[in-house]
C-alpha cells in the first residue's frame, strides 16, 4: 500500500462535485477538478524530467494553481520546496544551489532574473506562475494528460524542504515526509473537530507551515472547503467571515479585527473556531476577543521541523499565554539545555518533542541534524517552556532569547506579559542588551496604543509590584512598530542589532 500523502488524501473520495477552493473573485476549484488538474501538473513535471526524489522549487503568489502544483509534486513523487515570496534573488540563489531543484517555478516579472540565477546554480527548467493562475507552468499542466497517477511513496520519503529563517547563521532545510505531513494532518483534523461541512478562511500566505500544510491539508484530508484571499485585508476578511465556519491566523490578524468596531458577536455568531499560531497571542488579545465575540481563540504550538506539536483543547478550557496538550502521537518532555535531565512538573527548560510529526532531519547537515536530536529521538527544538500542574504547556521564549542578567534567568515571555496588561501598551517585546555591570541589561521595546502616553518611571513602577527587581527592565523604549517576519512573528535578533549600544552611549 502506498503511504504518499496524496494517495491517503484520495482514500477519503470526496463528492467531485463539491468545493475545494473558492477564491476572492468566486471562481469555484471542486474537489473534481482537483483531481484532474493536480494530475496534469504532475504529468506537467514528469515532463520535464522530474523524477522521485527530485526537488520542484516555487516562489509564487497565493493562487489555486499553486495549490495544484504542490499536489502535483506529491503525486509526480517529488519533494516540494516552497519559498518565502520576500526572498531575494541572492537569499534564492542559495536555497536552489543548496536544493538543487529540477525545476523551479516564480513569477512571471521575475522570470528573467530567476533564469539567471537558475543558470549559476545548475537548475534545469525555470516556469512562470502568476497571481491569476497563468504562466508556462499551467499552460503545460493544461496540455498535459489527466491520467490518475500519483506515484508510489514510503512514509519516511520526503514530501517537502521548508527552509528556516536563518536569524543565526546558514538556513537550514527541514525535510518533511508523506508521513509527517499525514499523521499531523490527521492529529488536528481530530483535534479540531473538523469535518466535510467546514468552511475555512484562508487568508495566510502558502510558502509556510501554517498556511500550507496545517491549513491545506487538513481541509483536504476532510473534505471541507477553502475561502481562499490572497492575503490578510481587514475590509474582506470581514466580508468572508459570514461564510466560514473556521479561521487560522496569526496573532496579528486577531489584533486588527478588534481594531475595528464592525468585528462584533453578530458577525461570528456562525463561526465554531478561531485558531492562532506562527507567534505567540497575549493574553490580553485573547481576553479581550472573547469579550467582544464570545469565542476564546485557540492556540497552538508548532515548528517548521515538526508540524504541530500541541493545541490547547477544542472542549475545555483554552487557557490564555498557553499552547494546551501534546497532540495525539506527540510526545513533549521538558529538560535541562545543558544536561539534558528531563524537569520535574513546573520547571523550566528546553521543549523536546518526539513522535510521527517530527522531521526527517537538515537537508545535506548530518552533522547539524545529529546535534539536535537526543539519543532517544527527542528532537531539541530551542523553544524554553514548561508545564503547569493541569498540564498545560507555556512557551516562555527561545533558548537563545534567554537573558541572563545579574546571574538570574530571565525569561521575556513573563516580563511581556506583565507588560501588556500595563493600560496604554499595546505589545512588546524583552530583549537582553550588552551591560557592562549585569552582563545583559533588561531592555523592554514598547509599542503603545494610539494616542495613549506612559512613563518609562510609571511602567517600571507597575511592573516593580508584580516582578521581581531583577527582572523589570532597566530601559524601556517606544516604537511605532515592532519589526517581524511574514508570519508576524517579532524579529529580536534586529531589535538587538538596533539597540545594542543602548547601555554604552
Amino acid at each position: 500500500m502506498t503511504e504518499n500523502l496524496y494517495s491517503i488524501i484520495q482514500e477519503r473520495k470526496t463528492d467531485p462535485s463539491k468545493t475545494f477552493i473558492k477564491a476572492r473573485d468566486g471562481a469555484i476549484c471542486s474537489y473534481g477538478d482537483l483531481e484532474k488538474r493536480s494530475a496534469q501538473f504532475a504529468q506537467a513535471l514528469i515532463a520535464l524530467g522530474v523524477k522521485p526524489g527530485d526537488r520542484v522549487a516555487a516562489q509564487v503568489d497565493k493562487c489555486t494553481e499553486a495549490i495544484l502544483l504542490y499536489l502535483g509534486c506529491l503525486r509526480a513523487g517529488a519533494v516540494f520546496l516552497p519559498l518565502n515570496t520576500g526572498y531575494t534573488a541572492a537569499e534564492v540563489k542559495y536555497f536552489l544551489g543548496d536544493a538543487e531543484p529540477r525545476v523551479a517555478v516564480c513569477r512571471p516579472q521575475a522570470e528573467e532574473k530567476f533564469r539567471e540565477v537558475a543558470a549559476a546554480t545548475g537548475v534545469p527548467h525555470v516556469e512562470a506562475l502568476g497571481a491569476d493562475g497563468s504562466g508556462s507552468i499551467t499552460d503545460k499542466a493544461a496540455a498535459a494528460k489527466s491520467d490518475p497517477l500519483t506515484v508510489e511513496r514510503r512514509k519516511d520519503d520526503l514530501a517537502a524542504i521548508l527552509y528556516t529563517s536563518g536569524t543565526t547563521g546558514r538556513s537550514k532545510g527541514a525535510m518533511l515526509t508523506h508521513g509527517n505531513l499525514a499523521s499531523n494532518a490527521q492529529a488536528l483534523a481530530t483535534t479540531w473537530r473538523f469535518s466535510a461541512e467546514d468552511v475555512l478562511l484562508h487568508a495566510l500566505p502558502i510558502f509556510h507551515t501554517h498556511g500550507l500544510f496545517v491549513a491545506t491539508n487538513v481541509t483536504l484530508m476532510t473534505g471541507s472547503a477553502m475561502l481562499f484571499l490572497p492575503g490578510f485585508d481587514l475590509q474582506e476578511i470581514l466580508r468572508f467571515l459570514p461564510r466560514a465556519s473556521v479561521m487560522m491566523g496569526v496573532p496579528t490578524f486577531y489584533t486588527r479585527l478588534l481594531s475595528s468596531p464592525a468585528f462584533d458577536r453578530d458577525l461570528v455568531s456562525h463561526i465554531r473556531l478561531f485558531v492562532s499560531g506562527s507567534a505567540p497571542l497575549s493574553p490580553e488579545t485573547h481576553k479581550e476577543f472573547e469579550k467582544r465575540t464570545g469565542h476564546a481563540i485557540l492556540e497552538r504550538y508548532g515548528m517548521t521541523e515538526t508540524n504541530m506539536n500541541s493545541s490547547n483543547p477544542y472542549e475545555g478550557k483554552r487557557r490564555a499565554g498557553t499552547v494546551g496538550f501534546p497532540l495525539p502521537g506527540v510526545e513533549i518532555r521538558i529538560a535541562d539545555p545543558k544536561t539534558g535531565a528531563v524537569l520535574p512538573q513546573g520547571g523550566i527548560g528546553v521543549i523536546e518533542i518526539r513522535g510521527p510529526n517530527v522531521f526527517k532531519g537538515y537537508w545535506r547537515m548530518p552533522e547539524k541534524t545529529a546535534e539536535e536530536f537526543r539519543d532517544d529521538g527527542f528532537f531539541v527544538s530551542g523553544d524554553l517552556g514548561m508545564f503547569d500542574e493541569e498540564g498545560y504547556l507555556s512557551i516562555v521564549g527561545r533558548d537563545k532569547d534567554l537573558i541572563i542578567s545579574g546571574g538570574y534567568n530571565v525569561y521575556p515571555a513573563e516580563i511581556e506579559a506583565a507588560l501588556d496588561t500595563i493600560e496604554g501598551i499595546a505589545e512588546s517585546a524583552v530583549i537582553g542588551l550588552p551591560h557592562a555591570d549585569f552582563g545583559e541589561g533588561v531592555t523592554a521595546v514598547v509599542v503603545l496604543k494610539a494616542g495613549a502616553s506612559v512613563s518609562e518611571e510609571a511602567v517600571r513602577k507597575t511592573l516593580g509590584k508584580v516582578l521581581a527587581k531583577y527582572k523589570v527592565p532597566k530601559k524601556i523604549v517606544c516604537v511605532e512598530s515592532l519589526p517581524r517576519n511574514a508570519m508576524g512573528k517579532i524579529q529580536k535578533k534586529d531589535l538587538r542589532e538596533t539597540y545594542a549600544d543602548i547601555y554604552t552611549k
